[in-house]
């Protein structure tokens, strides 16, 4: 069931809202306007609403009309600090800042879907609409929770949905375990002996050892994660020097690891560790792991994915619910969200071709407004099949 149609008065609101949110960027932990916007939009259309938790963060409650369990309903509002490409009446007023990962549009969907269940609340039981701040990099789902949103607001269940550039418009994506990757960040620096470039067998040169380790380590996949499942190291970063007759002292390398199964983490952090220090070791250096930890991995519970599934399939058909696409190794902080309470993180479509499927946190990414009556019909049919 199509809950909003596309065309409707209330899909025209959830444009305006989302244009303005677009032309609002704010970044993590800063979203004030952002924050501020989303809460008028909810008390013109009369919801309670908590605010506060994660700084900025917003929890907005329906009930029903009948007594039953509480569910929670998640989007994210922040926005990344890239500048925007677009030429679009509604483009981003706030330089070297851009919603280029579909934020406003998260928040539109579940704007919309509040508001219609405001309306049509038959259902029994509470649904909490939590609009979360600092996704991109700074665990806002984190703190909102370490800050007693579990406790203040209990839910039984929680749900997240993220658009998806390049899967048709029209179209969602369940995954019955794992949706996206837990992510760590690695910063490697090596200590050895400079000198000048003419003499290197008087130095204990870094740069060479930095190559060494970074050929190495993309040994530590393909030898020691078993084939069938997945993990990434890439380095990023390597930053050495001022000169260039002059070897230097150190070398500053930075990078990523992602990994599905939690299992795999200790292990490979454990082997890049032993790589940096005892590559370093054999030339004379000093090598050092730093680990700045990330988000967990995004693993969906297959019973609550089952319930994603038929909620999709009510909007847009079984036949346009696609149940085997690969999981991403990108990172999402609703993991921390999943850690607390079983549920499931779908995606969709954004569309295909220059526009729809242009890549998520690129200058040029726009969300597709054509797919927000769908994303907030997913909410709207989610809640009434589980809180029945």
């Amino acid at each position: 069931m199509i809950a909003i149609a596309p065309g409707s008065a209330l899909h025209q609101d959830m444009i305006t809202w989302r244009h303005w949110l677009h032309q609002h960027p704010e970044l993590c932990f800063e979203e004030f306007k952002t924050s501020d916007y989303i809460a008028s939009v909810l008390e013109s259309l009369e919801i309670p609403i908590h605010r506060g938790l994660g700084g900025t963060g917003i929890v907005a409650t329906i009930t029903g009309q009948g007594s039953g369990p509480s569910i929670g309903l998640r989007a994210d509002i922040d926005a990344l600090p890239v500048t925007e490409l677009n030429d679009i009446p509604y483009k981003s007023q706030h330089p070297g800042k851009m919603h280029a990962c579909g934020h406003d549009g998260h928040s539109t969907m579940l704007l919309g879907a509040a508001a219609y269940l405001k309306q049509n609340n038959q259902f029994n039981g509470t649904v909490h609409c939590i609009f979360q701040p600092a996704e991109e990099g700074d665990a806002g789902a984190l703190q909102m929770i370490e800050e007693g949103l579990f406790d203040l607001f209990p839910c039984q269940e929680i749900y997240g949905m993220h658009n998806w550039p390049g899967l048709e418009a029209g179209q969602f994506a369940v995954h019955d375990s794992a949706v996206m990757a837990g992510v760590e960040t690695l910063n490697i620096s090596i200590h050895g002996k400079g000198g000048h470039a003419a003499m290197p067998h008087k130095t204990i040169d870094p740069v060479v050892i930095s190559a060494q380790i970074i050929t190495a380590l993309q040994s530590i996949v393909s030898r020691n994660i078993a084939p069938v499942d997945s993990a990434v190291i890439s380095i990023t970063q390597v930053n050495a020097g001022h000169a260039h007759n002059v070897i230097p002292d150190t070398v500053n390398m930075a990078g990523t690891m992602r990994y599905f199964d939690p299992l795999t983490r200790p292990l490979v952090l454990d082997r890049i560790k032993t790589l940096v220090e005892g590559i370093s070791a054999s030339y004379g250096a000093t090598g050092e792991l730093t680990i700045i930890p990330g988000y967990p991995p995004v693993i969906n519970s297959p019973e609550h994915a089952a319930y994603s599934a038929n909620a999709t399939s009510a909007v847009v058909g079984e036949d346009k619910v696609q149940r085997t696409m690969p999981p991403s190794m990108a990172a999402e902080d609703f993991a921390f969200m999943l850690q607390e309470l079983p549920g499931a993180y779908i995606w969709i479509g954004n569309g295909e071709g220059e526009q729809g499927g242009c890549m998520l946190h690129n200058a040029h990414y726009d969300f597709n407004d054509d797919v927000a009556p769908l994303g907030a019909s997913y909410w709207v049919n989610l809640v009434r099949q589980r809180l029945t």
